[in-house]
């Protein structure tokens, strides 16, 4: 960047060596988190701009009469499709539908919308084929596979390094303009500068924040953190493993928990004595999906889905939660519910033949790391601060797009004609290697980005012959 030159030679030095990191930072990551800004708004308003998207699907009118039973909501569903029940989730509105996944028989996943009153069948998406889901799937990069995700954690690693380095660019050094003001006329590179200097302050935080709790979701560090976390009692409930006896099931083959109970397994359910010897016998049998559309809750004794769905209810979760039907004669009926506030998060798992609860658990029970890193997604999604929350990642997600423009125009502007207009080297090259060496330090953080990181050190090495300058 083109701030006053700092008077003392050494200093001088370090802030080129900064700005080369930087400049690279920008050139990798700035289109990546131009995208994530955008599809990040969209999704941010996802529950009302999913009823206008899917108002025939998501939206019932209002009736004086009680709702039909949950077996009857899911009977006819059967009449249109053949396959397994895996969830059914209540309408969290007065005017919204019934959820009823089924999982046919060529593997596909399917939702159908039942109105409640009638047990009508409204239609029916893929399973997260609603707007908001193509949405947030376009903005991990979840519909190009695993590979596109591991750029996006690169990428969030690199936004981590690129609001740092902006930061110490940014920083008063006696200079009088681009700091809290913009100089110069938009014609002018300077103009694009103090503009990228001081949204970059500003939005830069909120950048570091969305990174830092984007993380939780990526491919290899975000899998990796769970597993260990979940391995002790910093994220799932202390001590649930062994207060039970737990299957082979886990809670996200049934439906989608939250980052700190991906790793959870289901409590088991105990079958009438009569039934025991069927149920050892299935029993490794249990991690497979579960029988035809009425057979889900046909096991000799099991209270049905109405009855779940009734105790459910008694049990006061927040209207919207879903039910991951029992697989298998020992499974559980599991109620999840992930309201805007993160302190309403609720799982609770049934006993299928008892009505029994196996394990009521929220937020306040997972541990410390799981409940902060949970606060953090939820802010990171819009929902814990409602409205408000909303609008502030709004207005943030609109300063990181002018950021990424102004520093696309800014670069343009500086670049010698034919060149990529790489900062130059500083005299002493040891200020870049100290600079690489400090960002290798965070790259040991975070596994992909460390190796991006040692990728691009090397080529820069190569092609400054051991960064020394011509």
């Amino acid at each position: 960047m083109d701030t006053t030159t700092p008077r003392a030679p050494g200093r001088w030095r370090l802030y080129r060596a900064v700005w080369r990191w930087h400049f690279y930072a920008g050139l990798f990551v700035l289109p990546f988190i131009a995208w994530l800004a955008l599809t990040g708004a969209a999704y941010l308003y996802q529950k009302p701009i999913d009823r206008w998207v899917h108002h025939d699907l998501k939206v019932v009118a209002l009736s004086p009469h009680a709702p039909t039973l949950p077996s009857a909501q899911i009977v006819a569903v059967s009449a249109l499709s053949s396959g397994d029940v895996f969830r059914y989730t209540t309408p969290e509105r007065a005017d919204g539908s019934v959820e009823i996944g089924v999982l046919r028989p060529n593997g596909q996943r399917v939702v159908y919308y039942v109105d409640p009153t009638t047990a009508q069948v409204l239609g029916h998406l893929p399973d997260k084929g609603t707007f908001s889901g193509v949405v947030r799937r376009l903005h991990s990069l979840d519909l190009l596979g695993d590979y596109a995700s591991a750029l996006i954690e690169i990428a969030a690693g690199w936004a981590i390094l690129l609001v740092l380095t902006g930061l110490y660019l940014w920083w008063p050094r006696g200079q009088k303009g681009g700091i809290t003001t913009v100089r110069g006329q938009p014609r002018q590179r300077l103009f694009w500068r103090d503009l990228h200097a001081i949204t970059g302050v500003w939005a830069g935080l909120v950048l570091l924040f969305l990174a830092v709790t984007g993380m939780p979701w990526s491919v290899v560090w975000g899998k990796q953190v769970n597993a260990w976390a979940n391995g002790q009692d910093y994220g799932y409930p202390a001590g649930v493993r062994v207060q039970v006896p737990m299957s082979q099931q886990r809670l996200a083959d049934a439906t989608s928990p939250t980052w700190s109970m991906e790793q959870a397994r289901l409590p088991a359910s105990a079958p009438p004595h009569a039934h025991h010897a069927a149920a050892e016998k299935h029993d490794g049998h249990e991690g497979q999906g579960g029988g035809a559309l009425g057979d889900l809750s046909s096991q000799p004794g099991a209270i049905g889905i109405d009855a779940a769905v009734q105790r459910f209810n008694r049990l006061g979760l927040t209207p919207g939660y879903s039910v991951a039907l029992p697989r298998g004669p020992m499974g559980v009926y599991t109620a999840s519910v992930y309201p805007e506030d993160v302190a309403g998060q609720r799982v609770v798992h049934l006993d299928q033949y008892s009505d029994r609860v196996l394990l009521d658990m929220g937020y306040a029970n997972y541990g410390a790391l799981g409940r902060g890193l949970e606060w953090g997604i939820n802010v990171h999604l819009g929902q814990e601060y409602g409205t408000l929350n909303r609008i502030v990642l709004i207005v943030a997600c609109a300063a990181i797009v002018l950021l990424c423009v102004s520093g696309a125009i800014m670069w343009w502007k500086r670049r010698p004609v034919g060149e990529l207009g790489v900062p130059a080297l500083p005299k002493h090259g040891h200020a870049v290697a100290g600079v690489f060496a400090l960002l290798c330090v965070g790259g040991g953080v975070f596994p992909l980005v460390g190796l991006s990181l040692l990728i691009v050190g090397m080529l820069d090495y190569l092609a400054t012959r051991g960064w020394r300058t011509p």
